[in-house]
């Protein structure tokens, strides 16, 4: 867990994506401060609807954009 002051959220945050399967998805950028701040792409799945628990994981820009583009293209072949 961070300190209180010690990471900030983007004022653009925008509220939990529901699946339909009851699941959150939170989306957000995370910034830690230190001597060279550190950023990143926090995604959080929350638990499911027999409170399976949830995951989350802090992507580098680089690694969300390349989840980003596989997401879309399972999108397109999805649709």
């Amino acid at each position: 867990m961070t300190a209180p002051g010690q990471e900030r959220h983007s004022p653009g945050d925008q509220p939990p994506l529901v699946t339909s399967c009851g699941r959150s998805i939170t989306v957000k950028c995370l910034t830690l401060t230190a001597a060279r701040p550190i950023t990143r792409v926090t995604l959080r799945v929350g638990p499911d609807q027999g409170d399976e628990p949830g995951v989350w994981a802090a992507l580098t820009a680089e690694e969300a954009r390349d989840l980003a583009h596989r997401l879309l293209t399972h999108a397109a072949r999805a649709e």
